[in-house]
């Protein structure tokens, strides 16, 4: 998710269907998840009115907060997460990790990367290198790519890895708008109009049939509801 616009872009988009359309974008969201029965949020920090870092939202988990401390370059800015919550599937809770795109722009930006310029390069690149081991993912994919390409989604896909392995179960839900209208910006107005180019970012990443698939979904949802 980019900076928010005034009636246009992801941030706002998703704001709008949390506040005025919740029931709605939850449902969407448990048919995503097999077994999903509902849905609560974590109320965004009063800091900024901002969005959630890293691992922040991690309260009752102070180790694995203290491990991210030691992952992730104490330089630069920590990957934010579009919104937070729980799900419950099959009778327990699991995080719900949410991230939305408005636009194909959105799925090349580097969300975080400031910490890579600011002497955290390497760190980052084991960080990814250590998800890419444990992922499973095919040899056409390794961390210096990961570094260069789609580097926002690959963060977040290794801090999934980093929670699962932690003990953290979450669920990773990609929401994709379409019919959104941006001066210079490609917006799908249709979901088939996002297929090519998240296929294009799956090939790229190697994320065909990686260890947590079955925990990272995507939903596609028009921007005037239906």
């Amino acid at each position: 998710m980019s900076n928010m616009g005034n009636g246009y872009g992801s941030e706002w988009h998703l704001l709008r269907f949390l506040g005025r359309h919740r029931d709605y974008f939850e449902k969407r969201i448990m048919g995503a998840i097999n077994g999903a029965q509902a849905v609560r949020w974590k109320d965004y920090p009063f800091d900024g009115d901002g969005r959630w870092h890293g691992m922040d939202f991690l309260d009752r988990n102070p180790r694995a907060q203290h491990e991210w401390g030691e992952t992730w370059p104490k330089r630069g800015a920590k990957p934010r997460w579009d919104a937070v919550g729980w799900v419950l599937v099959n009778g327990k809770w699991e995080w719900l990790l949410v991230e939305a795109r408005a636009n194909i722009e959105e799925l090349g930006e580097e969300q975080g990367s400031e910490a890579k310029s600011n002497g955290g390069s390497l760190q980052i690149k084991e960080f990814f290198d250590s998800a890419i081991n444990n992922l499973g993912i095919s040899a056409s994919a390794d961390a210096n790519e990961w570094m260069s390409g789609y580097y926002r989604d690959a963060n977040l896909i290794a801090m999934l890895d980093f929670m699962m392995q932690r003990g953290e179960t979450a669920r990773l839900v990609f929401v994709y708008f379409y019919g959104d209208a941006v001066n210079g910006k490609k917006c799908p107005q249709s979901e088939k109009e996002w297929q090519s180019p998240l296929a294009d970012q799956s090939q790229y990443l190697g994320l065909s049939g990686h260890k947590w698939g079955n925990w990272v979904h995507r939903i596609f949802i028009p921007i005037a509801g239906g």
